[in-house]
């Protein structure tokens, strides 16, 4: 089981390489282990491509035949834009398999595993599943749900302020901070802000200033601006949403957004928050004060009137960056 644990370790490590190329398909990452050797690594190509197992497979060759492989999700089953990795597992002659997690996608669902065993492979589940569920959160909230994964990002001083009271805002927080989120732009399909924000800073919302972008195969999210999009508006192109936030998700997950990054100022930020559509919340928090109670909150509009309405959750992670903090918050509901 150790030896099992280790190697699964290595598979989510491969499936970090695809993380940012593979939406909407699944980032796994795959390992194929023969008398005690990885003879083969794969992770999931970009859209169209193959499969991790079936990357994995194609190095080790002839030596997958009676070997082991580890993947982090459930093979699939079905033809799409590939064949179905099982018939490449087992037409490989791999004898055990060992996976994460069961995909909840309906069109496999534990059909996967069950064609494995009907051809007489070993089928393990469950190794590694804690690490591959925080791995591939976003996708599995998509398939369960219908809906992206919503990452709310602010960055705010000490006192939890986001923008002086002039409305000006510009670098709160440092350069290695700043890196980040557009790192965090590269992990999410959509990126999402006011139009307020549109006309005041005239953002890009590119992934520009994340050195690893172009070595990771990273794109630019697609950006949605809720309320009209000023002419000439540096964030062209990108699509206007009037109406509930409700009617932009479910349109995004139709579109197969597996992640939104909300990047909006104080209102926007608030109706995410107060309608409950926040999975995930991320505050860079930069060692500065701006002092009293005239400068803009980190969330505009009514909040809970009593400690009965607080939204109470749990630090997932506390990332120090520079002189920054990163700090990533889920709530008790959503854990």
């Amino acid at each position: 089981m150790d030896t099992d644990a280790t190697l699964m370790a290595r598979a989510i490590e491969v499936a970090g390489a695809a993380r940012y190329r593979s939406s909407p398909n699944p980032w796994v990452g795959a390992v194929v282990v023969a008398d005690g050797r990885v003879v083969g690594t794969g992770a999931t190509s970009p859209p169209g491509g193959a499969h991790a197992e079936v990357v994995a497979l194609v190095e080790a060759g002839e030596q997958a035949r009676g070997a082991t492989l580890y993947t982090t999700l459930e093979p699939c089953c079905h033809d799409g834009r590939t064949g179905p990795c099982t018939s490449a597992v087992v037409d490989a002659g791999i004898r055990r398999v060992v996976v994460g997690i069961a995909d909840p996608d309906p069109d496999v669902a534990g059909r996967g595993l069950a064609v494995l065993a009907e051809d007489g492979v070993d089928v393990e589940v469950g190794v590694g599943a804690a690490e591959v569920e925080e791995q591939l959160q976003p996708y599995l909230h998509h398939r369960r749900t219908g809906r992206p994964y919503v990452v709310l990002k602010l960055a705010a001083t000490l006192d939890g302020r986001i923008a002086a009271t002039d409305g000006s805002s510009t670098w709160i927080t440092g350069a290695e901070a700043r890196q980040d989120v557009h790192r965090l732009r590269a992990q999410s399909d959509a990126i999402c802000v006011g139009a307020g924000t549109i006309r005041a800073d005239d953002p890009r919302l590119t992934v520009r200033d994340w050195p690893g972008a172009e070595a990771a195969g990273a794109r630019d999210p697609r950006r949605v601006v809720l309320g009209r999009i000023p002419e000439e508006a540096r964030v062209a192109p990108a699509h206007s949403h009037e109406g509930p936030l409700d009617g932009l998700l479910t349109g995004l997950g139709d579109d197969g957004v597996l992640q939104l990054l909300v990047e909006g100022g104080a209102d926007v930020a608030g109706r995410f928050h107060r309608a409950g559509l926040v999975d995930r919340y991320v505050v860079y928090l930069a060692p500065a004060i701006l002092g009293g109670d005239d400068s803009v909150p980190m969330m505009a509009g009514p909040g809970g009137s009593t400690m009965a309405d607080v939204a109470r959750g749990r630090f997932t992670s506390v990332t120090p960056l520079g002189d920054d903090l990163r700090i990533d918050m889920v709530l008790d509901t959503r854990c």
